[in-house]
């Protein structure tokens, strides 16, 4: 028999996933010792594998024909991937882009990807959890997890106001490439736009998937398909990790 869990306990499990969503390289990338050139090869590997086509992906979720407030929440957050049309008016796979020539990076050189092995295995599980006829496993794991950091337990069970322009420009002043790599700020609205779009979305997501997994199957299935997302994608940065030279 599989026990099925409340909405309170659903959303605990969901919560306990996603703040294992931790690497140990990540201090390195985001610390004072990490180079250019290994900026370069994790930068690239990331826009490849997700941040390029993440809005392709949702559409293929909505085209499973799931629940009106999934198509939804899905239809506008690509509306926003695509257009910036809800924040500053660019798409965000631009403003990356754009952040890439602030570190000294051509564009051109993120046309023509070579992906590593493991980040090739990652991308294609997630090619797999948006074509499969569950929806659930798709939009669960794209908007849980995909979108998901350490922080969503704290930022998802919490009303908070949006936060200020202020209080964004803070942000932005102390990102590590902004810090350590002088990156000029004109260059980060891609972090800008993060923090005006995502903390309130965090909740929104969690509510429609839990409000969506209401049977034992479904909450087992989905749960499953985050554990595989999170042992793939820690796989997926020590590819990156050793591709860099780096050693935990």
């Amino acid at each position: 028999m599989i026990w099925k869990h409340s909405p309170e306990q659903f959303r605990k499990q969901l919560f306990d996933i996603v703040s294992r969503k931790q690497h140990w390289a990540t201090p390195y990338f985001n610390g004072s010792t990490i180079t250019k050139m290994q900026l370069h090869i994790h930068f690239r590997q990331e826009y490849a594998v997700y941040i390029r086509d993440f809005a392709v992906l949702l559409a293929r979720i909505i085209g499973k024909n799931p629940p009106w407030e999934i198509r939804r929440h899905l239809a506008t957050t690509i509306y926003e991937e695509e257009t910036g049309g809800l924040s500053l008016g660019k798409s965000h796979r631009e403003l990356f882009l754009q952040m890439m020539k602030g570190l000294g990076f051509n564009r051109a050189e993120f046309r023509d990807v070579e992906l590593l092995k493991k980040s090739l295995a990652y991308r294609e599980w997630l090619d797999t959890l948006c074509q499969d006829d569950n929806w659930l496993l798709g939009a669960a794991n794209m908007t849980i997890f995909v979108e998901g950091t350490v922080n969503d337990p704290e930022e998802a069970s919490q009303d908070r106001p949006p936060k200020t322009p202020a209080e964004i420009e803070d942000i932005v002043l102390k990102h590590p490439l902004v810090v350590y790599h002088g990156l000029s700020p004109e260059y980060m609205d891609l972090i800008r736009v993060r923090e005006m779009i995502e903390p309130a979305n965090r909740r929104i997501v969690y509510d429609l998937i839990v409000k969506e997994a209401t049977e034992s199957g479904q909450q087992k299935l989905v749960l499953e398909s985050l554990e595989h997302s999170l042992n793939l994608w820690l796989e997926y940065r020590d590819g990156i990790a050793r591709a860099c030279g780096l050693r935990a």
